[in-house]
């Protein structure tokens, strides 16, 4: 990992700010997205670039925020990869929000976000805190494969199982879904019922499918080649070089995932997740004098 001294921390405005305290990750999931080349990556993906004076940065704007609103990270790099341990730039940011009265909607895979749920919890009592995990496979064997270094889909449904005790509202991402490896009856069924037992609020589906930018593709392939022989040459002949990667079970797979939602009272559109992952709370939006 490097470290840099950044200009900014928060992109966005309105409802929600996001922020990215590292640039890369280390959790070598075999699909990123975040790899592709679109990103403009100047260092290798796998070298962190660590914003070490996040901290400061983030309190610098939100006490000049007019505005309370949430404030989201995890959506490029896991705030909660390895170096995470030892650096805990990302609690001290969730303190700095705190004492903000700020709230948070933080993504991750990674069972470190357990050290910090005390942290979690006082920001859900006194504004708002909103925790969304991935969980792409239920065979923890195909875990290890899909995402090698960061801990199996068991530990993450327990940290949705402690975030359930705490009443820390949860939303779970069931993507990427990869035609012809994870795209089965079987495993939606299995995550879905987890999701169900564990309380979560909404599931975040993009179609049941991958998608493959430059670069991202590249990577992809390689894994595939390593781990799954003749799967690229399979891959290629159905999608070429597209963007988008629909299951070929797609549409009998997100008829589940629908009825299963509704059934249960989960949210399954995108948008109602994302709105309700966006809004603080009324009561506790607060104004400064120059609103008046």
């Amino acid at each position: 990992m490097h470290f840099i001294n950044a200009k900014g921390i928060l992109t966005g405005n309105g409802g929600r700010c996001g922020m990215n305290i590292y640039r890369g990750c280390s959790h070598g999931c075999i699909y990123c997205d975040s790899r592709s080349l679109c990103y403009q990556f100047k260092h290798p993906f796998e070298d962190i670039e660590v914003k070490q004076n996040a901290p400061e940065l983030l309190e610098q704007a939100l006490k000049s925020k007019r505005k309370k609103s949430m404030i989201g990270t995890g959506s490029m790099s896991d705030p909660y990869m390895h170096c995470e341990k030892e650096l805990q730039l990302t609690r001290r940011c969730l303190e700095i929000i705190k004492a903000n009265e700020f709230g948070v909607a933080i993504q991750t895979k990674s069972d470190l976000i357990l050290r910090d749920i005390d942290l979690l919890d006082e920001i859900n009592r006194s504004t708002k805190c909103v925790v969304e995990i991935t969980l792409t496979t239920y065979d923890d064997d195909l875990c290890k494969i899909l995402e090698p270094n960061v801990c199996n889909t068991k530990r993450r449904i327990e940290v949705l199982e402690e975030m359930q005790k705490r009443g820390i509202p949860t939303i779970v991402w069931i993507t990427p879904i990869l035609p012809f490896i994870n795209d089965t009856e079987e495993n939606i069924k299995a995550i879905l019922n987890e999701c169900i037992r564990t309380g979560v609020k909404g599931i975040i589906d993009f179609g049941m499918g991958l998608t493959l930018r430059d670069g991202d593709r590249e990577y992809y392939y390689a894994a595939l080649d390593k781990s799954f022989p003749r799967m690229k040459e399979r891959y290629i002949k159905r999608y070429g070089n597209s963007y988008e990667l629909p299951s070929p079970k797609a549409k009998e797979l997100e008829e589940l995932f629908q009825k299963t939602c509704k059934e249960n009272g989960i949210m399954s559109d995108p948008e109602d997740c994302f709105r309700f992952m966006n809004e603080f709370p009324e009561k506790y939006q607060q104004m400064s004098m120059f609103d008046f």
